[in-house]
């Protein structure tokens, strides 16, 4: 965003503002409970990143992964450290 200030002289003086980076908050998930996994599609390849129940195997969709900077990200997020099982 840009401001015009008015100085002394009567000139105009362009400023910038600048905007903060909403600082990326960890997140967290229940590991006895649940299990990070890709879900990949098998007829497009579209693949989201979630959680799957470890007693029901029900899938709980977080994020859309459209590449691999999508998929650190995610693992950033929940501190997931290590490969991600996919399953389709």
């Amino acid at each position: 965003m840009i401001k015009y200030n008015r100085i002394a002289n009567n000139s105009i003086q362009k400023k910038q503002t600048m905007f903060f980076k909403k600082k990326s908050e960890k997140k967290s998930f229940d590991k006895e409970k649940l299990k990070p996994v890709i879900r990949a599609s098998i007829c497009n390849g579209e693949q989201t990143a979630g959680f799957q129940d470890i007693h029901s195997g029900s899938f709980e969709e977080v994020m859309l992964i459209r590449n691999e900077t999508d998929l650190e990200l995610f693992k950033h997020e929940y501190g997931i450290e290590g490969t991600i099982e996919k399953i389709y």
